[in-house]
């Protein structure tokens, strides 16, 4: 019974978003003329504001200001002044968060990872991964980043593992350059390619070849997303060889999954070291099953770490060694990951269960400090992405990537310690300003460059879309 009214309302829903929308314009690749133009950036001073610069230099200031002028930080504390005067009174402002790996291109199958292994998360995205016309995947991305720059993020890190083709690949950056959040598109294989045979590696050398006309002013990064040396099961090294060496050849930074709980029985962190497979360009997903002495291994190469706290313990990964890996002086981030698995995209839900998950594994409740959480969602994330001088922290300088939380709803309501307030209450409903490089993308609540009922509409009829080729009922 239970089976047919999830059918029923998925069917709804489906419908609801196809009725009088199914036109052959709208299901054809969105035109890549059509990119809307963003805010200006201005200059402008929040003002009267509790700013928390995630600089331990600097520290928080109370009733500080930030000035802003040309997308850049100008002055951050006390009598600032400078342009337009936005009060930023009884609000906390801080950096835009920093998220690290994320499916963008499965959103529009959010929450769809069923409770049966035929309905888990990878048979799911493989099965209707291969129907993705462009524009479906234009408008999932499109509809992460609405939800991104809504909830707070400033950076994602778009890991496109269903690049079919240069317009596929072409369709998740337009959504990005779109949307005038900062990202990173991590150019993949398509869902469904056999692990026999390498990856395409055409729509990566056309893209890295023009990537000027790509980068929204510099906004937008290439970098590849890498099968490595496992998924299913091993990978011959003359099928991932070539991939790696051509990310190598093109100067990109290269993200691989490694070492997910589910393959406990094999080293696969000490297999890449020893093939000479990771490096400061080398971002390792998950990371999970490793030993302390791999750990060092990743120390002595560089790479960095991406964990995802809400779908590695959905999926029953395990939990993610945070600790551990700080404690190594390894650059760690934070990612969503994937819609698809966890539903949700607030980050500051996925930060707080970052902490919860140490401190439970620890039976502490004082392992990971809610400051500490922060900075994983805001400088460290930087850091592990290699953006750290341009995002992460308030500083004169920097570029301003900023938000400001109002605390004025039933949520939040009372100040007590604004650390422990942001990560434990902040949601996308009390994330007032969002501004991405000196643009206000977010004001007053509301979404300034973006239209919501169009990329929900969008959204859906590409979904209802995939629902008919796919005969999905």
């Amino acid at each position: 019974m239970c089976e047919i009214c999830r059918r029923g309302f998925i069917g709804g829903a489906a419908a609801l978003g196809a009725t009088g929308l199914r036109s052959s314009s709208l299901m054809a690749q969105t035109p890549r003329s059509d990119t809307p133009k963003l805010p200006a950036r201005g200059e402008f001073t929040i003002a009267n504001a509790y700013v928390m610069t995630m600089e331990r230099d600097f520290g928080d200031f109370a009733e500080g200001s930030v000035h802003v002028k040309d997308g850049e930080i100008v002055a951050v504390g006390h009598g600032v002044s400078g342009g337009e005067t936005i009060d930023g009174s009884g609000m906390i402002v801080m950096p835009g968060l920093v998220e690290t790996h994320w499916h963008m291109w499965n959103t529009i199958f959010r929450s769809f990872a069923g409770d049966k292994p035929e309905d888990g998360y990878f048979p799911t995205v493989a099965r209707f991964g291969q129907q993705m016309t462009p524009d479906d995947i234009f408008q999932s991305t499109r509809l992460s980043a609405a939800e991104a720059i809504n909830s707070g993020m400033t950076f994602v890190h778009s890991w496109c593992h269903n690049v079919r083709s240069t317009a596929h690949a072409e369709a998740d950056i337009h959504a990005l350059t779109v949307a005038g959040i900062r990202a990173r598109h991590s150019c993949g294989w398509p869902q469904g390619m056999p692990d026999t045979q390498s990856a395409d590696q055409a729509p990566i050398e056309s893209l890295a070849k023009s990537w000027s006309s790509y980068s929204n002013e510099g906004l937008l990064t290439l970098g590849m997303g890498w099968r490595g040396q496992f998924r299913a099961g091993p990978i011959k090294p003359e099928v991932y060889q070539p991939e790696f060496d051509n990310a190598r050849k093109l100067g990109l930074p290269i993200t691989v999954h490694v070492a997910a709980a589910a393959h406990r029985a094999v080293n696969q962190v000490e297999l890449l070291y020893k093939s000479k497979l990771m490096g400061k360009d080398v971002q390792l997903v998950h990371a999970l099953a490793v030993t302390p002495a791999e750990l060092d291994m990743i120390e002595e190469s560089g790479a960095s770490i991406s964990t995802s706290p809400g779908s590695e313990l959905r999926i029953g990964y395990g939990f993610p060694l945070i600790s551990e890996i700080l404690a190594k002086r390894i650059p760690i981030g934070i990612s969503i990951d994937t819609s698809a698995l966890t539903g949700s995209s607030n980050m500051f839900g996925v930060l707080k269960l970052a902490r919860d998950s140490e401190n439970a594994r620890a039976e502490s409740e004082f392992k990971l400090t809610a400051r500490r959480a922060l900075e994983l969602g805001t400088i460290e994330g930087a850091r592990a992405m290699g953006i750290e001088d341009k995002v992460g922290s308030l500083k004169p300088g920097k570029r301003a990537d900023l938000i400001m939380i109002s605390p004025d709803a039933l949520d939040m309501a009372v100040v007590t310690d604004p650390a422990h307030l942001v990560l434990e209450a902040t949601s996308p409903e009390n994330v007032d300003t969002v501004v991405v490089d000196g643009r206000i993308l977010k004001r007053g609540g509301k979404l300034t460059a973006l239209d919501k009922s169009e990329i929900i509409t969008g959204a859906r009829t590409a979904l209802a879309g995939i629902r008919e080729r796919t005969k999905w009922r």
